[in-house]
């Protein structure tokens, strides 16, 4: 493993911003922390990245414990959400820094500087200045400064979430080639669900200090291990008492085998999917069930709302028992 987390705590005060944590990440992997805003992840990354003091529990980089070393001796790279580019200084100079400060010979700066900017595909703007550059370039050229000295871990906070979303999605996906290119241990702070699921080879939900589930994509959304975790990643409805995916639900206009009866009260068409909401059991029904269907589907069935439908959860769909309203408030 590149990186061992074990047994670590942090508090601000009063507040617990992190609970006996322990996280293994893979050597040449990309890894996503993921949960809501307060959760715990940037304060994480920070203690990996040696600019926060775990107050319990180690660190491990590389098979070195790096729990009390400063975070010039982790060889770890680092990118804030707003780039935090000196100014000043062209887009080549800011790559090249780095490799300054630890004097380098000039040949081989120069050499480094060249090849970085042709990777993120900004040697065209090297003489220019950050002001100069979009958003995204901006992102790029941070991105190429943390490469720069070769570190074993890339570490990114948030790294696009000061962009829009088309940018945001250009960008994820360039960093997804970018790290197949590379191969540099990378773990990256997100709140966007989506981001990770497309991106990440593994992912960490973090939640109010804890670590709720790690796994690949796949193993986080198709099997999650609470009902946190499956209301965070995606959309979620009620049937028969567990939290399930809306297009995990087959609608039929007849009964069918295991289906329970519904009515129809409302429908939405949003671009290409038709969500149905139905109540089981009928007007009387106590629950609300959403249902996520293509257009065809919807005009096959040839039902609107007061209509009657049957419901059936799909074979092999995700399925978490639904908390108690109490046991929900005590977490």
């Amino acid at each position: 493993m590149s990186i061992e987390i074990e047994g670590v705590g942090k508090k601000f005060g009063s507040f617990v911003a992190l609970e006996d944590v322990n996280v293994s990440i893979p050597t040449g992997q990309l890894t996503a922390l993921l949960g809501p805003s307060g959760g715990g992840k940037s304060t994480l990354l920070r203690i990996i990245a040696g600019l926060e003091d775990a107050d319990e529990g180690r660190v491990f980089i590389e098979g070195t414990e790096a729990t009390n070393l400063p975070p010039q001796k982790r060889n770890v790279g680092f990118v804030f959400q707003h780039y935090a580019a000196f100014k000043h200084m062209s887009v080549a100079k800011n790559v090249a820094f780095g490799l300054e400060i630890r004097k380098r010979p000039r040949d081989e700066i120069n050499e480094r500087v060249d090849e970085l900017l042709r990777l993120v595909h900004l040697q065209q703007f090297a003489h220019r200045l950050p002001s100069q550059l979009s958003g995204g370039q901006r992102q790029r050229m941070a991105l190429a400064r943390a490469l720069a000295v070769e570190p074993s871990v890339l570490l990114l906070d948030e790294p696009f979430g000061a962009l829009d979303a088309q940018v945001r999605k250009e960008l994820r996906q360039w960093l997804r080639r970018l790290h197949d290119e590379v191969h540099v241990t990378t773990v990256f702070v997100t709140h966007d669900q989506e981001e990770a699921l497309e991106v990440a080879d593994d992912i960490v939900v973090i939640n109010q200090g804890r670590v709720e589930q790690s796994g690949t994509p796949d193993q986080i959304y198709d099997a999650p291990a609470s009902e946190f975790v499956m209301r965070f990643l995606g959309p979620t409805t009620e049937f028969g008492g567990s939290v399930v995916r809306p297009h995990d639900l087959d609608v039929f206009s007849i009964a069918v085998r295991d289906s329970t009866k519904a009515e129809v009260t409302d429908v939405q068409r949003v671009g290409h999917e038709v969500r149905l909401t139905a109540k089981p059991g009928g007007p009387s029904g106590s629950e609300e069930t959403t249902v996520s269907l293509t257009r065809a589907h919807f005009r096959d069935l040839e039902v609107g709302v007061g209509d009657t439908v049957w419901l059936r959860l799909a074979e092999g769909a995700s399925q978490i028992a639904q908390a108690e309203p109490a046991t929900q408030a005590a977490r």
